[in-house]
């Protein structure tokens, strides 16, 4: 049973800084793309940032320059750093990934569980 899990959320200020962290749990062969999304209330979820195999990363056009998505040291990990933080930032983040579970199976998607960040004085 694959388990995604999301920490680091928060209340922070205007201006300030959140990591967010993403682990993978379970029986995996090869963690893939990741991505981050975020809802705010009453608004739809969107895609925030990704980061490939490769390490190729790309962003929301709101969070260039201020968030940071990378793969952590420890095996299935990823993060998102996000710096600069404004009041519309806001919302439930949330980690998305492709995994294969053993070498014989193609890519499935999963979804963790959330975070909170509210950035607000």
């Amino acid at each position: 049973q694959v388990q995604l899990v999301e920490s680091g959320g928060g209340l922070v200020q205007p201006g300030g800084s959140l990591r967010l962290s993403c682990a993978a749990s379970g029986s995996i062969f090869t963690f893939g793309t990741v991505g981050w999304y975020r809802q705010a209330p009453g608004k739809q979820r969107e895609w925030v940032a990704s980061i490939s195999n490769g390490g190729n990363t790309n962003y929301l056009d709101d969070v260039k320059g201020r968030f940071t998505i990378s793969r952590g040291n420890a095996k299935n990990t990823v993060y998102l750093q996000m710096n600069s933080l404004k009041p519309e930032d806001t919302a439930v983040y949330s980690c998305n990934a492709w995994i294969r579970l053993n070498e014989q199976a193609g890519y499935r998607n999963f979804w963790g569980q959330g975070t909170q960040v509210t950035v607000s004085s």
